[in-house]
């Protein structure tokens, strides 16, 4: 398994968009995604995704040239329709108008629509938090998630995730998870290594629990927390879709699928200006922190997040991404 830097990720990624049609910028942004996916070790959103991409922006599924169109419809509210292009330049092209309402209104949404799948919705929020905001996120995705007691996936593992400035250009907190009780590609990945799933991930087309990731694959995965994560994911299914006008999860089909309709997916962020009604919020995090940290083995979710300079690649997988990217 070769050692690959993440300078090599990002620059392999970038070649490999733009030989199967993006143009540089929007590559880039795509790229720098994938590469921090695989910096901090999110391999179901780094380079696993990579062929898929460029498959998809061959066949039209994904515009890799459309230029995002921003908006303000009102002073704290931003608005970019990503034209069923990729998400990161999207999102890029609208974080500078929603800093700004930020900064002047306390509190802000960026509402991205008609993208293709943000995969790490974290990546985002985090460089909110980076900028000094605290930040919630919201996308849906293909529907693979039942309601309990049922049998027909309704909603996408619809992450939700949530970054907090430490007041020094980091990161005092950050999580981001699928309401689903696993990612989809977890199921995907078992399956390929001929390996069986836990209890509690997924059912089957009859509703019955399963080990088995085929029977998965063709059933639907479950709510992390039963009915809580449940809510959640509707939550974010409203957010995300309602909010910015973009699909429902019940309208997407697969999203690696190579051809199809575009994903036409929303996000939704909140930003959030923690200072705005006065400075108590460092002292109340320090506390919170304080207690978590006095525990042997505990820590606030992000804590001691770094991104990694090198990463292990699969065989394969990496020798698939060099050949994309037309150097080998």
């Amino acid at each position: 398994m070769p050692i690959v830097d993440i300078d090599t990720i990002r620059t392999t990624s970038k070649a490999a968009l733009e030989a199967h049609g993006a143009s540089p910028w929007i590559a880039a942004e795509v790229a720098n995604a994938v590469a921090m996916a695989e910096a901090h070790g999110n391999v179901i959103c780094g380079l696993y995704y990579l062929e898929s991409y460029c498959l998809q922006l061959v066949s039209g599924r994904v515009n890799g040239t459309v230029d995002p169109v921003v908006s303000a419809p009102k002073p704290s509210a931003i608005s970019t329709d990503a034209k069923f292009g990729f998400a990161q330049p999207a999102f890029a092209r609208g974080l500078p108008a929603a800093l700004e309402a930020v900064a002047q209104q306390g509190m802000a949404h960026l509402a991205v629509s008609n993208a293709h799948t943000c995969t790490s919705l974290g990546y985002f929020t985090e460089a909110i938090a980076r900028a000094g905001y605290m930040a919630i996120g919201f996308t849906n995705a293909s529907p693979v998630v039942a309601p309990p007691g049922g049998n027909a996936a309704v909603l996408g593992t619809n992450p939700i995730a949530m970054s907090v400035p430490d007041g020094q250009g980091g990161l005092a907190m950050h999580f981001d998870f699928s309401t689903s009780a696993v990612a989809l590609g977890k199921i995907t990945m078992a399956k390929a290594a001929g390996e069986a799933i836990p209890l509690g991930w997924a059912v089957d087309a009859q509703g019955q629990p399963t080990t088995d990731p085929v029977a998965a694959l063709g059933g639907s995965l479950v709510s992390a927390g039963g009915y809580k994560g449940w809510g959640f994911g509707l939550m974010a299914e409203l957010l995300a879709a309602g909010m910015t006008g973009s699909v429902n999860s019940l309208d997407v089909s697969g999203l690696k699928l190579a051809d199809g309709a575009p994903h036409g997916l929303g996000q939704f962020y909140l930003l959030l200006d923690t200072a705005v009604h006065g400075d108590a919020f460092p002292a109340r995090l320090a506390r919170v922190a304080e207690a978590v940290a006095s525990q042997d083995g505990a820590r606030l979710p992000g804590a001691m997040r770094q991104a990694a300079a090198k990463v292990d690649v699969p065989d394969a997988l990496w020798t698939q991404s060099q050949a994309l990217a037309g150097l080998s």
